[in-house]
């Protein structure tokens, strides 16, 4: 265990006496890098209480929906489960399914009595149903992927700008040396070794938001598959009991 302090100490030691002989281009680059970290942290920490909280929310509509066959049941009791985008998607298809049905897809105490003499819809304006669940599941999934652009920036930019300045603080190192006339390790090892602070801080800053951005891309994608499912799952619902597919519809509501 004392060893083991003892390197520790020896590393924060290395890394004080490389941010110390880093140049001034050196440290603006670790400057940068330290904002990027704040950044990437911030969206992943972010990200993650929502596409869990957002899974829970999922879970417990899911739940519910599957209670009852009736696929309206939920919308008509108005209930709620915010954050959860394939909620949205469902009641983006209920309002517009109750707009072509009863005309407003407004809730009220007739809103059952109404629904029951209702007639049945065409089935091209099923197809606008659809639409409205596709573009629910498309605004669903920008929102939940949006900010990602910061952690891919993360990734792919944070090595390349480490990169930058240690390539600048090597380049500084042997100027110097060049400038000196003689070459010596006691002379090039502080320069190098500041140099290479910027790397080193910049794969920090990057592996993290690799591995962050990996996991919540796979999580989004999924839950994006799942709001598809789901649209094509309500669309199958609504067509077998609200459809007339004899021809015969006697009111067509644009």
């Amino acid at each position: 265990m004392t060893d083991l302090m003892f390197r520790g100490l020896l590393a924060a030691g290395g890394v004080v006496f490389s941010f110390n002989h880093s140049t001034i281009a050196g440290k603006m680059v670790l400057l940068l890098l330290a904002v990027g970290s704040i950044f990437s942290w911030s969206v992943m920490l972010t990200k993650l209480r929502v596409v869990r909280f957002a899974r829970k929310q999922t879970d417990r509509f899911l739940a519910a929906f599957r209670q009852d066959r009736q696929p309206l049941r939920l919308f008509e009791s108005n209930v709620r489960f915010p954050g959860s985008p394939i909620f949205k998607v469902y009641r983006a298809g209920c309002e517009e399914l109750t707009f072509h049905l009863l005309g407003s897809p407004e809730i009220d105490e007739t809103f059952r009595a109404r629904l029951e003499i209702a007639d049945k819809i065409a089935p091209a304006q099923l197809h606008a149903v659809t639409a409205a669940m596709e573009r629910a599941v498309g605004e669903a999934a920008l929102k939940l992927e949006s900010q990602m652009i910061l952690l891919a920036t993360a990734v792919s930019g944070a090595p390349f700008l480490g990169l930058l300045g240690t390539v600048w603080g090597v380049m500084d190192t042997f100027t110097g040396v060049a400038e000196a006339g003689s070459a010596n390790l006691a002379a090039m090892a502080p320069g190098v070794s500041g140099a290479l602070i910027t790397t080193v801080t910049a794969l920090c800053v990057a592996i993290p938001a690799m591995f962050g951005y990996n996991f919540l891309v796979t999580s989004i994608r999924a839950m994006t598959v799942e709001m598809d499912n789901f649209a094509a799952e309500l669309a199958s619902e609504f067509e077998h009991k609200y459809v007339e597919h004899s021809g015969r519809v006697s009111d067509f509501r644009r």
